[in-house]
């Protein structure tokens, strides 16, 4: 098959940009997107095979234009991969530029919120202003005339744009890891690897008491872990929300497609977005009855109640 020409959420230079290239190589990488809702127009349109955008950070939680994008099922779509990335930022300044110097920031809305502290010790005094991305930033104080006199953003950014680092690896959590995926046109999903992720959004058939629970006791009832859950707006009027969730497993899995079969019985409508490999290759932690051995093994059990043998 030929290799997928890929777009993105841009511009160049951002951690979406160099989350990409652990993927694809340069030459599969088309120019980048002003924004989320862009890239996966695109790929709606046919003009891209993938979208690379960012879905979920462990500091934030979910980035809310790709989940209430993909949650638009009148356009379809469906996650076939998920990478992550771990985040470290840089300061970034024009030569010259001195750490006492610095009085005005411009960053990202994440990267200020995982380098809030850093900032409030190294430069109490500085203010800090967000933009619409990281790497854009870095363009920004590139300029001689622009009114900010440094960037937070990734290394290669800086790099890019002729500017010193002044500072490196200034997250406040180590640890702090970006989840992007790579979206297509619906397609049959990838085989189920034992360690996979299963996307979809559940709405609810009347908002009352115990609605949630609803959901939730078909996931849990089932043996599905889920590895995050947000509510998000439906749009439709104020205080009218869906579910966004991840689940561990696989659409072939028989718990997952029971909970699937659950989840559509008691919700209003449930939009699958994909089942896809894990990016860190953990398998899910089933009790005895959960595996799909065990399934197979009940349904051998009920066929022969059924057709008991003469």
């Amino acid at each position: 098959m030929p290799p997928l020409t890929y777009g993105y959420f841009g511009p160049a230079g951002t951690f979406t940009h160099q989350a990409l290239l652990l993927i694809a190589g340069d030459e599969d990488v088309l120019p980048p997107f002003r924004s989320v809702v862009a890239a996966l127009d695109a790929v709606r349109a046919g003009q891209i095979d993938a979208a690379f955008v960012p879905i979920e950070n462990s500091l934030e939680g979910g980035v809310s234009a790709t989940l209430d994008y993909l949650a638009d099922d009148s356009h379809p779509l469906m996650i076939r991969r998920e990478v992550l990335l771990p985040v470290q930022f840089a300061l970034c300044v024009r030569p010259g530029t001195a750490l006492g110097d610095v009085r005005s920031v411009l960053t990202h809305p994440h990267a200020a919120a995982q380098t809030r502290l850093w900032v409030a010790r190294h430069l109490p005094r500085a203010v800090v202003t967000e933009g619409p991305s990281t790497a854009g930033a870095a363009v920004e104080v590139s300029d001689p005339a622009s009114p900010h006199d440094a960037a937070i953003c990734a290394r290669v950014a800086g790099e890019m744009n002729g500017l010193e680092i002044l500072a490196d690896g200034i997250a406040d959590n180590e640890d702090a890891v970006t989840r992007f995926v790579v979206i297509g046109r619906p397609a049959a999903p990838p085989r189920a690897t034992g360690a996979d992720k299963t996307t979809l959004v559940a709405y609810m058939k009347v908002d009352r008491s115990g609605s949630l629970l609803g959901i939730l006791e078909q996931i849990a009832g089932h043996g599905v872990n889920m590895t995050r859950i947000e509510s998000r707006p439906t749009k439709q009027a104020l205080g009218s929300y869906c579910f966004s969730i991840d689940a561990e497993g696989h659409i072939d899995d028989p718990r997952m497609q029971e909970t699937l079969t659950g989840l559509h019985r008691v919700c209003a409508k449930v939009t699958f977005l994909g089942s896809y490999p894990r990016a860190d290759r953990q398998a899910p932690i089933l009790d005895e009855g959960q595996t799909n051995e065990a399934y197979a093994a009940a349904l051998t059990w009920l066929d022969g109640l059924r057709h008991p043998a003469q």
